[in-house]
């Protein structure tokens, strides 16, 4: 190709269809996500899910895409017109976007940067002004309560996720995705080290309180806040909302099985070459990962506001500092002795912060109107 056109121009045109084959593959894919949480919250409740579009329901995200569609597009009376429609798109394109940060197989990523892994998270964060945005140009009392609690959620648990992501390349030495990936494929999935563990955990929460999934769907609880920071979009506006969040959840799926599952490493599927075979691995391990959040949903009830806060800030917090001491002790101290001291440091602080967690609030003796009178 270099003979053809210029080397540059190559490397642009390559890059440029790697993105258009992941846009082209992860709408899909999101789509029947939402087909398979349905069908399996509905099996959890002994329901049957969607049934009548197509057979066996196969057809119904083509019938919802369309319902978005055709659905009407409302704006509040005095709301910032630009910025309520600039917000579903700043939280969809940076959702999308992460998946070009991730790699599928040997080589194949479309941005191979050394940061990769700081990349992913810093572009990951940006929801939170989208979110923000959205909320306060709908001029409404509910979306604007559900964008102040998104943003201190995801202000309290990006800390314990950069924390508990810190280990990878503190033991790998790099913060390029695919060496981490390679360094499992010498010492082994680094799920299966003490401290590699506590860091699956802990990413795997915060990770969904990013993403705002159940347990950690607060701002967005239709219960006390009607439907949170997106009452008051409709048609394909919320469509995008919805497109974002189980994008994201994909993302989050796909990078924990490159931290801690080791990517696209597996046994070689004889029928397929070597790159079908990687992109098999890494999707089988992801979806794993994303039915995992599918069976939070349909089992666990949502925190409390101040429970919600307070697991991050008194727990995950202190778990994730004592994980990064006992991966440098693990590291220098590589055996049966470094392991054993890197799970008690970090269950001694798990179970301490744990408790001050979950202790009772003190009981007021009087009330406001006593202190007042």
């Amino acid at each position: 190709m270099g003979d053809i056109m210029p080397q540059w121009f190559s490397i642009v045109l390559l890059d440029i269809l790697k993105m258009a084959l992941i846009l082209a593959v992860v709408p899909p894919c999101m789509m029947y996500t939402t087909q398979l949480e349905r069908k399996a919250i509905a099996r959890i409740q002994d329901r049957f899910g969607p049934n009548r579009v197509g057979p066996y329901g196969l057809a119904q995200p083509f019938a919802d895409m369309i319902k978005m569609l055709v659905k009407e597009d409302i704006v509040p009376k005095g709301s910032d017109k630009l910025c309520h429609l600039l917000a579903p798109l700043l939280i969809v394109v940076p959702s999308l976007f992460l998946f070009t940060l991730l790699p599928f197989g040997p080589g194949f990523i479309a941005a191979p940067i050394s940061t990769g892994l700081l990349f992913f998270m810093a572009l990951g964060s940006t929801g939170t002004l989208a979110i923000f945005t959205a909320g306060w140009t709908s001029r409404s009392a509910f979306p604007l309560l559900g964008a102040i609690r998104n943003a201190a959620q995801l202000i309290a648990y990006e800390v314990p996720f950069v924390l508990a992501s810190a280990v990878i390349p503190m033991i790998v030495g790099s913060l390029r995705m695919t060496d981490i990936v390679m360094a499992q494929s010498v010492s082994g999935w680094f799920i299966f080290t003490p401290w590699g563990f506590t860091a699956f955990l802990l990413l795997f929460t915060a990770g969904l309180a990013e993403v705002n999934r159940t347990p950690f769907d607060l701002p967005e609880a239709e219960s006390e806040l009607v439907g949170g920071f997106h009452t008051e979009y409709s048609g394909m506006k919320f469509g995008l909302f919805y497109l974002a969040e189980y994008v994201s959840t994909i993302a989050l799926a796909v990078l924990l099985s490159v931290l801690f599952f080791g990517g696209w490493a597996g046994p070689r599927i004889p029928f397929l070459p070597a790159l079908g075979s990687a992109i098999l691995w890494i999707s089988m391990k992801s979806f794993l990962l994303v039915f995992v959040t599918i069976w939070i949903r349909g089992t666990w009830p949502r925190f409390r506001v101040d429970r919600l806060m307070g697991f991050a800030w008194k727990v995950m917090i202190p778990v994730a500092l004592a994980n990064l001491v006992g991966a440098a002790v693990w590291f220098y101290c590589p055996g049966f002795i470094g392991t054993a001291v890197s799970a008690v440091l970090v269950v001694s602080v798990f179970l301490l912060t744990s408790q001050l967690w979950a202790a009772p609030k003190p009981v007021l003796t009087t009330t406001w109107a006593d202190q007042t009178s």
